[in-house]
């Protein structure tokens, strides 16, 4: 064992480490294989969230390297990755070992530490961060207040240190502060071999949607000449077709919990995003239907809602679904004749639908 790593555990965690030893004995040696990357591995102390977010110049970095469960923690394993290292740290972090603690026990089983770079955050914000002797130059970490930010084969230590200085100063949720630390790592050179893939994963705690315990956000770039840039455009897409529900649901939630302070956050987090979508000039009509409908059926961001309605109807007119949407917020917005006018030509082009027939009845019946 690493002298770095001596130390003392109480007697329940080494009877515990005894007990997963025999499961985890033969794994590592049939896991091992190089995986030279820079990773940061962070902690939202308001939202709970745990993830991982990782680029390499190597093929889907995603499958190998992060690992997050929601009310345990997160592990990024690299350089001579042993994929097995993930369960494992996650079954330790899931009875409530801090992350200093699991890297120790990681390390008491492993004869092959001296080649593995690890970085683990706890539920509860704690951080290790750790990069063996023989992993190639540059190779470090650097840890701060709920992140650990580490890499291997890098064009130097700018690279870690520039992850964590957009770590801490970007604002916004977790996945976005993660993705920033990523950006800024490539522009400090990143991995020196080059690009190729990326990924991010976040766990959330929730009970009502107990896969976002396990998957809260789950991105790949599996291979692409610009990988982290790629994650951006998929994590903007992702934003609108599927978080901005995920947002509402959680608002809801608080909403049940008298939590009304965080219920606005995460109706206000669905609002920064379609303000960003039309910011950025986003023309894809579904998603910005996606987010037009939800701020609409939600009776919030009307005006940026119609915005965007408007926008996804001027690229895809006939559309019944955009048209809907558009007529949905009309209506929200006390305009039951703009809301008709928009329902008529929308039945006009399916007049089968019934879905469609109702509508015009519900908004005729406002406009009376």
């Amino acid at each position: 064992m690493p002298a770095t790593f001596r130390g003392t555990f109480s007697r329940a965690s080494w009877i515990l480490i005894a007990a997963l030893a025999a499961v985890w004995a033969g794994s590592a040696a049939r896991a091992d294989a190089p995986t030279s990357t820079f990773s940061i591995v962070a902690y939202d102390s308001v939202t709970q969230e745990v993830g991982v977010a990782v680029q390499s110049k190597y093929f889907s970095v995603g499958t190998a390297v992060p690992w997050a469960r929601a009310g345990a923690g997160a592990i990024a394993t690299q350089a001579t990755v042993n994929v097995s290292l993930g369960p494992k740290a996650l079954a330790l972090l899931g009875t409530g070992m801090p992350a200093s603690e699991v890297m120790r026990a990681l390390a008491a089983t492993d004869s092959l530490w001296e080649n593995r770079q690890v970085g683990i955050v706890d539920a509860r914000g704690g951080v290790a961060s750790w990069t063996g002797s023989r992993p190639l130059d540059w190779a470090g970490g650097e840890t701060g207040a709920g992140f650990a930010c580490q890499g291997n084969i890098l064009a130097g230590p700018d690279v870690v240190a520039d992850m964590a200085r957009a770590f801490r100063e970007t604002k916004g949720e977790l996945a976005e502060r993660m993705i920033a630390a990523l950006e800024a790592g490539q522009a400090a050179g990143g991995d020196k071999r080059g690009r190729q893939s990326a990924a991010i994963l976040i766990a959330r705690p929730s009970d009502a949607h107990p896969e976002y315990n396990e998957r809260y956000i789950d991105l790949r770039v599996e291979d692409h000449k610009k990988p982290i840039q790629e994650l951006r455009r998929v994590w903007q897409i992702f934003q609108g077709f599927h978080l901005a529900n995920a947002h509402l649901n959680y608002a809801t939630q608080f909403e049940a919990q008298g939590r009304s302070d965080l219920a606005a956050m995460e109706r206000n987090r669905v609002g920064e995003t379609l303000t960003r979508a039309l910011e950025r000039g986003e023309r894809d009509p579904s998603l910005l239907n996606g987010l037009a409908w939800s701020c609409a059926t939600n009776d919030i961001f009307l005006p940026q809602a119609l915005k965007a309605a408007e926008r996804a109807v001027a690229a895809d007119r006939r559309n019944v679904d955009i048209l809907d949407t558009l007529a949905e917020v009309h209506y929200r917005m006390g305009n039951a004749t703009k809301a008709i006018e928009v329902e008529s030509r929308a039945a006009t082009i399916d007049p089968k639908s019934q879905y469609l027939k109702d509508q015009l009845r519900r908004f005729r019946g406002a406009a009376r």
